[in-house]
């Protein structure tokens, strides 16, 4: 049961991470207000930031079910806003 934990920790902290960066970048790149390069680029250095977070959430989190919604719901909601915002243009 315990490796079972720590692998979903893992899982999230790798690919929810990731999403949770992903969804982040591509919204702040949109939204800065600066030249689309720069904004690109700030963004992209952004998520290193963003990314290392979510993993040290991951694990820092009480359980892994903490974890996964610490990790999912920012993301979803993101993911959503992303969404809506894309089919608004």
């Amino acid at each position: 049961m315990y490796r079972l934990a720590v692998l979903s920790r893992a899982v999230a902290a790798i690919a929810g991470g990731y999403v949770l960066a992903a969804l982040c970048t591509a919204l702040s790149a949109q939204w800065l207000p600066m030249a689309r390069a720069d904004a690109v680029m700030t963004a992209t250095m952004l998520s290193f930031l963003i990314y290392t977070c979510a993993v040290i959430w991951v694990f820092a989190a009480r359980d892994a079910w903490r974890a996964w919604a610490g990790v999912g719901l920012p993301a979803l909601v993101l993911a959503l806003v992303y969404w809506f915002g894309r089919s608004a243009s």
